[in-house]
């Protein structure tokens, strides 16, 4: 079979990962560009005689070297070995998303245009020529629906076709005789050293004219060097006496010109725009007084919904285990391997693994929030809340919000911010977001103390993570991270119906990065408390003269303040450190001995809470230190262990004052 490397290009929030969904199924990976801390998405299928291998590149809006992500994408069009790239383009906002379109075609790109969301372009009345557009542009365009799956077929037997001719890009631009004329001069100059060649010199030369820092660096490594950089000096100085404006002014102007052009020539726009659905959505979804409402009102639902769906599967799931546990003691027919199988092993992971339906609907509900195009609208609402109070701007809640999933991937969606100090500032505050591992957490507490106003609780502890990171935030940046943010538009995407295939598909991701743990880290993590629950052997299994039992009672007064001075709590805090998940798997382990995982561990959590401190020991686990996932994440993104540690003093902070706090002031009203 012939192979075939294509690259998935285009704007965020066009399609581009349900088109890769669509095309991949199952068959993906994600991982690291090597050398490079951006995630690559990259994905396998066949398609007649050719076997397909597809990356899916970052979602830009531009090919500078402003940002890691516009860096691995041009180096991919650049350097690597591809085929084709497949442009994917949002039908109803051509005129944004051909900026890219017009980078790629400098850089000779052989390219094949993916036109999708073309229903919304139809319900706006825009008319697009589509046989002249493929025709202006130089390369094929076909209409798709990355939602349906329509014109897939004549996508790829295009992209096959043009695999076999290709086509460089750029010799249909335009940029009008002033500019072009200018160009001209330098790409005679850049020709002359065959080094430069590697792409069309027209790009090379724009990139002069625009300080492109690594384009910079390599030319002056020509033996052209000298005179190359002479003339764009020169070119520069010129352009901005004639149209007083600096040289990448003068080359988006032009870029956007041509794009005018484009746009004249093959789409037809009515006079006035027609409000679109999205429109007057948005008039009530992001009204400054009722969207703050309407968000809590939608995790409010998101909370319910989880709890009510989720009950008779999580109670299945535990009748489960706590049967195969008790079949497994009494089959082994040794004490000790029983309570190691029975207590450790189905206790430890099992009580972990009875939450799953909760967590797999948490990721669903987020899933179908993000693709519906609301995650940024909530974004976008706390946002302003974050501008007024913080000073931050529009990218620092992204990757917030993304924390409700994971903190691993929150902390890497930081690198899409330029000011690295608003990176920084993001990268402190992710770990009060409430991931899902925290989930199995206020479960047990929740049933154990406040089953009649469960969803109200849980959403009470959303909430507080974020109340708490907008004080933080507000301290750091009057602080250590003095100074505004830089301004930045927040993009907010068209409405849509998720497609089914894609929400499952990030939920699949998701729930099996989850059951990996499990398998791993928790069983790991119940397979020590176990033994140092049993050891010295002789004593009562869980008791306090075990040795984990010594080390809680060792720990335990410093959260005394806090209202859980037991030794079980003391431990629980210390695994916790592991993997949020291990707190619920410490109690299980021992408070599962008998009855259900489920029952023996809320039975436990019952006689050594009480209300208000069971909420207090809640919101200690939601605010002290992240999961050690997280911790590196932060390592690998800072390339250095000295923001990981401040976040780890932060949060620890935080979460002792937060809770002693709630205790203290809890008792003072009345509520012991």
């Amino acid at each position: 079979m012939t192979e075939l490397i294509v690259g998935l290009a285009g704007n965020p929030n066009v399609g581009k990962t349900t088109v890769f969904n669509r095309l991949t199924g199952m068959r993906q990976h994600v991982g690291n560009w090597p050398g490079k801390t951006v995630e690559r998405a990259e994905g396998h299928f066949k398609h007649g005689s050719y076997e397909y291998d597809v990356i899916d590149l970052p979602g830009n809006y531009a090919l500078s070297a402003h940002s890691m992500e516009e860096i691995v994408s041009r180096d991919f069009i650049v350097d690597d070995d591809s085929d084709v790239i497949i442009n994917v383009v949002d039908a109803a906002n051509l005129e944004r998303n051909l900026y890219l379109t017009v980078q790629m075609m400098e850089l000779g790109a052989n390219m094949v245009m993916a036109l999708n969301m073309n229903d919304f372009a139809k319900k706006k009345d825009h008319i697009i020529d589509i046989p002249l557009m493929s025709e202006l542009l130089g390369f094929p365009v076909i209409e798709i629906s990355a939602k349906d799956g329509d014109g897939f077929e004549e996508l790829l037997t295009t992209v096959e076709k043009q695999a076999s001719n290709p086509i460089d890009s750029s010799a249909k631009l335009s940029y009008g005789d002033e500019l072009k004329e200018h160009l001209g001069d330098l790409q005679s100059l850049i020709e002359k050293d065959s080094n430069l060649l590697d792409v069309p010199s027209v790009w090379t030369a724009i990139k002069l004219l625009e300080r492109d820092s690594i384009v910079i660096e390599k030319v002056q490594k020509s033996s052209q060097s000298s005179a190359i950089m002479a003339e764009a000096d020169k070119v520069a100085g010129h352009l901005h006496d004639l149209y007083d404006a600096g040289a990448e002014e003068v080359v988006a102007n032009a870029r956007y010109a041509y794009i005018n052009g484009l746009m004249a020539e093959a789409v037809k726009r009515p006079d006035v725009e027609k409000e679109t659905t999205t429109d007057k959505i948005d008039r009530i979804v992001t009204n400054r007084f009722l969207a703050p409402f309407i968000f809590i009102f939608v995790m409010f639902l998101l909370f319910h919904l989880t709890f009510t769906i989720a009950t008779p599967f999580c109670d299945f799931i535990d009748e489960w285990f706590a049967w195969f546990g008790e079949y497994l003691a009494g089959a082994v027919g040794n004490e000790i391997l029983g309570s190691f199988l029975q207590d450790g092993i189905i206790g430890g992971v099992g009580g972990v693994i009875v939450f799953l339906p909760q967590i797999i609907l948490m990721f669903l509900f987020l899933s179908i929030l993000e693709d519906s195009g609301y995650l940024a609208r909530a974004a976008f609402t706390l946002d302003k809340v974050m501008h007024s109070i913080v000073g931050l701007h529009g990218k620092a809640f992204i990757p917030m919000i993304l924390g409700f999933g994971c903190g691993v991937p929150a902390v890497m969606a930081t690198r899409t911010m330029e000011n690295e100090s608003d990176r920084l500032l993001s990268m402190m505050l992710i770990p009060f977001m409430s991931c899902t591992a925290r989930l199995p957490i206020y479960s047990i507490f929740i049933g154990a103390f406040f089953v009649a106003n469960k969803s109200i609780i849980l959403l009470s502890i959303y909430l507080l993570g974020i109340v708490v990171a907008l004080i933080v935030a507000g301290i750091l940046k009057r602080t250590m991270f003095k100074g505004m943010s830089a301004p930045f538009v927040m993009e907010l995407p068209t409405y849509k119906v998720p497609s089914l295939k894609g929400v499952l598909l990030h939920t699949w991701e998701k729930t099996k990065g989850f059951l990996r743990k499990a398998g791993t880290i928790i069983l790991g993590s119940a397979i020590i408390i176990w033994i140092l629950s049993s050891v010295p052997f002789g004593v009562e299994y869980g008791s306090q003269e075990s040795v984990l039992g010594m080390i809680g009672s060792a720990i335990a007064p410093v959260f005394a303040p806090l209202g859980f001075s037991t030794w079980q709590a003391g431990i629980a805090i210390l695994t916790g450190l592991v993997a949020k998940e291990v707190v619920v798997s410490t109690f299980t382990t021992l408070g599962g001995l008998e009855e259900d995982d489920e029952e023996g561990t809320i039975a436990l959590v019952h006689d050594l809470f009480t209300p208000l401190s069971a909420y207090s020991f809640m919101a200690f686990c939601l605010l002290y230190v992240p999961c050690f996932a997280a911790i590196g994440a932060i390592k690998q993104e800072t390339n250095s262990w000295r923001w990981p540690l401040i976040m780890c003093a932060i949060t620890l902070v935080t979460a002792y004052i937060v809770a002693f706090l709630i205790y203290n002031v809890g008792m003072l009203a009345g509520f012991g």
